[in-house]
């Protein structure tokens, strides 16, 4: 890709965001680009060593905050005719009940899966308690004569130990995951307020 055409993809792909963010990046991966260029590099290969357009694009989605991406699509390009207010206010009682549904829909599912990582690390330590316990309790027992109990209680406590170690793994992945999907799940969220131009 040369350099032109990568700056015309990279234009449309961010053609939504605000003009100076627009602008910054602009001017950011063109002066990469030549840098690039003058240490020998050609322009194929320049535009290359920068990356999939693809990512770039959503990585500056991420970097910049949902407030001002609102506060630009929200500002109205034009005043609003009377016809207009009328309409959008004898229509508010289903669009806004609509929005409020939606957002709260959107909420208690983030919670809900939030609320079972907390639970797999609720487990985690409670396997972690019982593992302690189990093996101090189980020492005492078999120092104070209860060989049976107290070697019950050790080998329970080595049980939980061991789980508890498969459930580190599980609960960090679970966390890790729900990490990622939050970020897209805001990069969608952004995405949606963005007006794409038509190529």
């Amino acid at each position: 890709m040369q350099k032109k055409e990568f700056i015309i993809e990279l234009r449309r792909g961010l053609s939504g965001l605000p003009g100076e963010d627009i602008e910054e990046r602009v001017s950011f991966y063109t002066e990469m680009i030549d840098d690039r260029i003058e240490e020998g590099l050609t322009e194929e290969e320049a535009v290359a060593a920068i990356g999939n357009i693809d990512d770039i694009i959503s990585q500056t989605l991420a970097d910049i905050p949902l407030s001002k991406i609102v506060k630009k699509r929200i500002n109205p390009k034009r005043k609003l005719s009377t016809w207009e207010i009328v309409l959008l206010a004898i229509g508010s009682p289903i669009w806004f009940s609509l929005i409020i549904t939606a957002v709260s829909v959107i909420f208690a599912l983030y919670v809900v899966l939030w609320s079972v990582v907390i639970t797999l690390w609720a487990v985690f330590a409670a396997f972690c308690a019982c593992s302690v316990c189990g093996i101090l309790v189980g020492i005492v027992f078999f120092v104070i004569g209860h060989v049976p109990s107290g070697i019950a209680l050790i080998g329970a406590g080595i049980l939980l130990a061991g789980l508890s170690i498969f459930t580190f793994f599980g609960c960090r992945a679970a966390t890790k995951g729900i990490m990622i999907l939050s970020q897209k799940i805001i990069i969608w969220i952004k995405g949606c307020f963005i007006k794409k131009e038509e190529a």
